[in-house]
């Protein structure tokens, strides 16, 4: 999947997750930035996304995670 096709996907999951289409999904992006990213809607996104995207994460991925930078990384190294 190409990185494009990849935040971009991302971006519907996170508009849909945080119920806020005005968020921008960059590599960049931290839950600090987003208002509504509480340990909640970090489960339901991480959730979210292994589902959309048919992988699944490690407890200890899922922690070592900085940004959606990280993130999508870890995206594509698990997406075939």
């Amino acid at each position: 999947m190409d990185t494009t096709a990849l935040y971009g996907k991302l971006t519907e999951i996170f508009h849909d997750v945080f119920d806020d289409d005005d968020i921008v999904v960059s590599s960049s992006l931290t839950a600090d930035d987003v208002d509504a990213w509480d340990s909640l809607k970090h489960i339901r996104l991480i959730l979210t996304i292994e589902k959309a995207f048919k992988i699944s994460f490690t407890s200890s991925e899922v922690g070592q995670l900085k940004n959606v930078g990280d993130l999508a990384e870890l995206i594509a190294s698990k997406a075939v």
